[in-house]
């Protein structure tokens, strides 16, 4: 199982997604099940790590972003992904109109899965400096993720 998650630059919100999600699924025991990873709709900051305020905020909360490299988005990972989790309204266009012909990956947006919130986005916070705000949203979101993968690989 493999899931993706995908914003503009791949250094603020889909890089803390992956650091937070990756640590939920080791806690759970499932590092061995569910893959995580990350990547960008634009390739402007290819090879960069986390944003210095999306590393402060993970580092606040003990999580590591060691190991995280901006990449974009590329045709592959709509073969080699379950899911594909957008961070925003735009982002998920992004990922909608890159689509190829018969991929198998679900594209979703990071709310899809929260009672009422479906179609919510997370701010950016290269623009808001909100980097807690992102943190807070990502803790609402993912744990619903989780849930959804954990039944995915029991059956």
């Amino acid at each position: 199982m493999k899931i993706l998650f995908v914003c503009l630059g791949n250094i603020c919100r889909s890089a803390m997604a992956e650091a937070m999600f990756r640590q939920m699924v080791e806690d759970a025991g499932l590092s061995d099940q569910i893959q995580v990873d990350s990547a960008g709709t634009s390739n402007e900051e290819e090879g960069n790590g986390p944003h210095p305020g999306a590393r402060r905020c993970l580092a606040r909360h003990n999580i590591s972003a060691d190991g995280l490299v901006s990449r974009p988005l590329n045709r592959d990972d709509y073969f080699s992904a379950d899911y594909i989790v957008g961070m925003d309204e735009m982002n998920m266009e992004d990922i909608l109109d890159r689509a190829p012909q018969g991929h198998h990956a679900q594209l979703c947006g990071i709310f899809d899965l929260v009672p009422g919130r479906k179609g919510e986005s997370i701010p950016d916070p290269w623009y808001t400096h909100r980097f807690e705000d992102t943190y807070d949203s990502l803790a609402i979101a993912l744990p619903t993720w989780l849930s959804k993968l954990q039944q995915e690989v029991k059956h």
